[in-house]
């Protein structure tokens, strides 16, 4: 079964998306801010990882950069309600850094399904 570490400080947000995607068949760990996902991702291996941009403690941006730098084959996807900005700022910023797929909450969560899907190569 693959694994998907979500790292959101929003709890619904999380919540709901560890739902989604065990319904979708994935097995699923979460964490509340980059520094917590960093840990359960050094402590266990996951296929991918879906990351807020915008949290405390430490921000998706960070999070996507040591991921791709000491995971290269791990696939990521970035969220962003944007903050005071936008997430037009943040997303195309996160491709930029290494993140697969980037999308702006509010999002259809099939979209998200389908792409993790995708990204994992599962039907």
């Amino acid at each position: 079964m693959r694994k998907i570490l979500i790292i959101d400080d929003d709890e619904q947000m999380r919540n709901l998306l560890c739902r989604a995607m065990e319904y979708a068949g994935f097995e699923v760990e979460a964490a509340a801010d980059g520094r917590k996902g960093l840990r359960f991702f050094e402590e266990d291996s996951y296929d991918l990882v879906i990351t807020d941009l915008i949290m405390p403690e430490q921000e998706g941006m960070e999070t996507i950069t040591f991921l791709r730098k000491n995971y290269p084959e791990v696939k990521i996807i970035a969220i962003s309600g944007g903050g005071r900005i936008g997430p037009e700022t943040y997303l195309p910023a996160a491709l930029e850094l290494g993140a697969d797929r980037a999308f702006a909450k509010p999002f259809p969560i099939d979209d998200l399904i389908n792409a993790v899907k995708k990204l994992l190569d599962v039907n």
